[in-house]
């Protein structure tokens, strides 16, 4: 398998010992090949994909539908066809609407021992808690080479901030580990100066480039103040990083 060796190596591993969870999240930026590693090792355990012992869930438009997720659960309680168990892929598995996700969680809460689940996302942070509590993450990185010095999916993140409602922000917010706060923001604060310093410079930069100069420094100075109030007082850290995230 080529790339994600560390991964790869944990899930196999984890299998040959009949130690493998029946539920995982594979999650990281987009484009890392998390679906393909996701298919790869379902063919390792089933050592033939067909259905219905393996079934890929895809979004449907816009959004995973709950008529998706019933059908999906009602062929995870069917017996397996060949296979000694079932296993299922939700790619995208952010898109799952709210209705979606509480169907899908009471199967989570009561799986059958013949099955194994895979969530593939680049936003976890959208997924109920109750869900991400039931799974066991294996995160993604960039290989080397890929990515420069800022984390391309603490990026990500900030961008699909910028382009969501007040409803995702305070999500956003009450779904992330305070103990990540501080490389969050230290992240968010560098790349904000460096997009400030290209636009000053006159270079060409591709994310908020509708955002006025003026805007961009706003926000530098909104996340240096929550930095300084994270690190002098006993603000709350989530309420603190809400009132960030409706200027941003």
């Amino acid at each position: 398998m080529n790339g994600h060796q560390k991964q790869w190596q944990f899930l196999k591993k984890s299998a040959e010992l009949g130690r493998l969870p029946h539920a995982l999240l594979f999650y990281g930026q987009k484009g890392l090949g998390k679906k393909a590693l996701a298919i790869e090792f379902s063919k390792f355990l089933v050592k033939e994909i067909s259905p219905p012992d393996f079934i890929l869930i895809e979004p449907q438009g816009k959004e995973i539908q709950i008529a998706q997720i019933r059908s999906l659960i009602q062929g995870l309680y069917l017996k397996p066809y060949l296979a000694d168990f079932k296993i299922a892929v939700l790619n995208k598995a952010h898109l799952m609407t709210q209705e979606s996700q509480n169907c899908f969680l009471k199967f989570l809460e009561e799986p059958t021992d013949k099955t194994y689940l895979i969530l593939i996302t680049e936003y976890p942070a959208m997924l109920l808690p109750t869900i991400l509590s039931r799974v066991q993450k294996i995160r993604f990185f960039p290989e080397k080479g890929f990515e420069d010095e800022e984390n391309k999916e603490l990026i990500s993140d900030l961008i699909k901030i910028s382009e969501s409602d007040l409803a995702f922000r305070f999500k956003y917010a009450k779904d992330v580990p305070t103990e990540n706060l501080k490389e969050i923001l230290d992240t968010w604060l560098r790349y904000f100066r460096k997009i400030f310093i290209n636009r000053l410079s006159g270079q060409e930069v591709k994310d908020f480039n509708a955002y006025s100069l003026s805007k961009i420094k706003e926000i530098i100075r909104h996340i240096q103040s929550t930095k300084f109030l994270l690190s002098t007082t006993n603000v709350n850290p989530k309420l603190a990083l809400e009132i960030l995230l409706m200027k941003i």
